[in-house]
């Protein structure tokens, strides 16, 4: 259907114009149309648009170099308005004319394009790339899950992973060697997902998937493996160091369990269960919890104990405060899914955040009430391009950084309110899962390992 044209196929984030040459059809010996289409080139394409309907380009020169079949555009000044006869008859040039020296032009080459302006007109400068993250090679291409620091030593931390992805740094995570466990086949461990490493004065905690659990009390140097009951509902799913021989474990069914001899024991901490729970509370209006699948996709917990869980579904979440006997489920507020939730700066009291479906995210009020069944939250300014976040992290009360799905990275100055765009891994490919901050040092772990460290320069 196109004779003799281009087509305007869609703008990238960038904003640029990305047009699909038409096809091989008997083009009009004359061109004429939105788009006149000029001395073909391998290299460089040379084309003149105008009166394009809700874009920039209302008049002007459009620039690109052919790239794998495609029409890359690169925006300049725009021209003065009007038809191409009028631009001709303006500067005495005919379209045969015009013609021959779009050919000429054409043999350039598209290196030649980045430092040359075309009758002063200046091409959009690429947005300079940000030093705010740097990547840390990893050494391994499997996804990576979480990281720890001890606290007895900032600089000595651990990853842990994919396929039995276990990494060991000495230097604050500048760079890392491979670990193996001792008491570990080398064939077992590749088959273990390793999931939540813990690390507090010296002691280690490793959760992994088939369930197994890893202890070490000589900050890695030996590590034993601490049995766990067939009979323990649900799979584990997350460990937290707490002090000698002290830490607090959780499963996928919303279980919580607390040991004081290293493992040997486990304490209960919900004295019901979230099943139990919900057909207790399902007809005060809790949506979706007749939905129950009977497990949660995610749990996190804060620094004064009290935990956060969202249902496999996404379709509403719970809380759990040292001392209650059961989970408190609440609404989501909102007809998308959850994606994602957690504690603003690690704190309860500071609010809690939500991701939702469609790289949507919302923040609540400090000293939320969580005896609401539906909890307010304000929505933030953040455009991600329909992709998801799935971790966000306080660096400090006012930074605030969220990551998610196709490498997107966001940054808030104002605590959430509203986030920028930032391009540190825009040209690494992979999903990003997790951003952590240890004090002033921070890691974003992903898809492939990648692994990026956070610097601080903008």
């Amino acid at each position: 259907a196109f004779q003799g044209g281009w087509h305007v196929d869609l703008v990238d984030r960038a904003g640029l114009l990305q047009l699909i040459p038409p096809p091989r059809v008997k083009a009009s010996p004359r061109p004429s149309g939105r788009f006149a289409q000029m001395a073909p080139s391998s290299s460089l394409i040379l084309a003149l648009c105008w009166a394009v309907p809700g874009s920039a380009f209302q008049g002007g020169w459009h620039l690109g170099s052919a790239m794998f079949g495609r029409v890359r555009g690169l925006p300049v000044a725009a021209a003065a308005k009007g038809s191409m006869e009028q631009m001709n008859a303006e500067d005495g040039t005919s379209r045969r004319d015009f013609l021959g020296s779009s050919a000429a032009t054409a043999a350039l080459s598209t290196a030649s394009v980045a430092g040359a302006t075309l009758a002063g007109a200046t091409p959009a400068a690429a947005a300079p790339k940000s030093g705010s993250w740097t990547q840390v090679d990893a050494g391994v291409d499997t996804t990576l899950f979480d990281i720890a620091f001890d606290t007895a030593d900032p600089s000595h931390g651990y990853v842990v992973g994919a396929r039995g992805t276990f990494l060991e740094t000495v230097d604050g995570g500048k760079s890392w060697f491979p670990r193996s466990f001792t008491n570990l086949d080398a064939e077992d461990e590749i088959n273990y997902r390793f999931q939540t490493v813990s690390f507090e004065n010296n002691e280690a905690w490793i959760i992994g998937k088939p369930a197994i659990l890893l202890h070490s009390k000589d900050a890695g140097k030996n590590w034993e493996r601490v049995p766990l009951s067939p009979k323990l509902p649900g799979e584990p799913n997350g460990i937290v160091a707490l002090g000698p021989g002290k830490a607090e474990m959780t499963t996928s069914t919303g279980a919580i369990y607390y040991t004081e001899n290293a493992g040997r024991n486990w304490k209960a901490q919900v004295k019901e269960t979230i099943d139990a729970t919900l057909n207790r509370v399902s007809s005060s209006g809790v949506s979706g919890a007749s939905y129950f699948t009977g497990s949660i996709s995610s749990i996190e917990r804060d620094s004064s104990g009290s935990y956060l869980a969202v249902s496999s579904r996404g379709n509403f979440y719970l809380t759990y405060r040292p001392g209650d006997e059961f989970w408190i489920p609440h609404n989501r507020g909102t007809s998308r899914r959850i994606q994602s939730m957690g504690f603003a700066n690690e704190k309860l009291e500071e609010g809690l955040w939500m991701s939702l479906n469609g790289g949507l995210l919302e923040v609540s009020n400090k000293n939320t009430d969580l005896n609401s069944q539906e909890p307010e939250f304000d929505p933030s300014s953040i455009k991600t391009g329909g992709y998801g976040i799935i971790d966000v992290a306080w660096r400090n009360k006012n930074e605030v950084w969220a990551v998610g799905g196709g490498g997107t990275m966001h940054v808030s100055k104002d605590g959430g309110k509203t986030f920028k765009f930032d391009n540190s891994a825009d040209d690494i490919p992979g999903n990003l899962y997790s951003v952590k901050f240890f004090k002033d040092t921070g890691f974003v772990l992903g898809s492939d390992g990648v692994l990026l460290r956070y610097t601080g320069m903008a």
